[in-house]
């Protein structure tokens, strides 16, 4: 990492974690979502990576190796999970976030470059460490499209969140209340989506990160 100062930051190309915990109840709250990325840029406005077509991710699954998305909502969240590597599909993801802001801006695109949209992730503001960003998921989306029209997403797994206790009343007010902020930004049609990273590119040169086998060590017993 570079950087002068309280802030350090990671220099294009280098490579660095990008993790999500659990929504576990409890003190544990352990890493589900694990992806390497490669630094795009990283300065005191704007932390941009990539992720690359191939990279081997963690995600979650359920204990007998079902995908999540295929458990009815009503047990989506409470049936035993596990976690597995796997190979993330499709083109890549370039995602976006700026500190202390509680969402990051995904771009995702067809094959052969053909730009399909803009994804709003709500989540916790998101914690630095020396191998990468920690945060955590808030379930409710917001998906963009070139024409500048916009659409919530998962309203229902939102929902059914607050119904297992997931997430208390407190805390979906704070995320209800930080999507209404970010549909303000888009209608007003402001940074990232004004600011054309649609037409960025990743560096050919760039190898495609490996997951570590300690990709959910503790960041507190990371040297700095």
């Amino acid at each position: 990492m570079t950087g002068t100062g309280g802030t350090h930051h990671w220099a294009p190309g280098d490579q660095i974690l990008w993790r999500y915990r659990d929504h576990a109840p409890g003190p544990e709250h352990r890493f589900h979502i694990c992806r390497p990325v490669t630094v795009v840029q990283d300065t005191d406005e704007l932390l941009a990576v990539w992720m690359a077509p191939g990279t081997e991710c963690v995600k979650p699954v359920l204990a007998d190796g079902t995908p999540v998305h295929e458990e009815p909502l009503a047990t989506r969240y409470t049936a035993p999970r596990t976690t597995e590597r796997a190979r993330w599909f499709g083109t890549g993801v370039l995602k976006l976030a700026r500190p202390g802001e509680p969402w990051s801006v995904w771009l995702f695109w067809e094959r052969g470059w053909r730009f399909k949209s803009w994804y709003v992730n709500l989540e916790e503001p998101r914690t630095r460490w020396s191998g990468g960003i920690d945060s955590e998921d808030h379930f409710l989306d917001i998906s963009v499209y070139p024409d500048r029209s916009w659409q919530w997403r998962d309203e229902d797994e939102f929902a059914q969140a607050q119904r297992v206790g997931l997430m208390d009343a407190a805390r979906a007010r704070r995320v209800r209340a930080a999507g209404a902020a970010a549909v303000d930004v888009i209608k007003a049609w402001g940074g990232p989506f004004s600011q054309g990273w649609e037409q960025w590119r990743p560096d050919p040169r760039w190898p495609v990160p490996v997951l570590p086998a300690d990709w959910d060590r503790t960041p507190a017993h990371m040297p700095s």
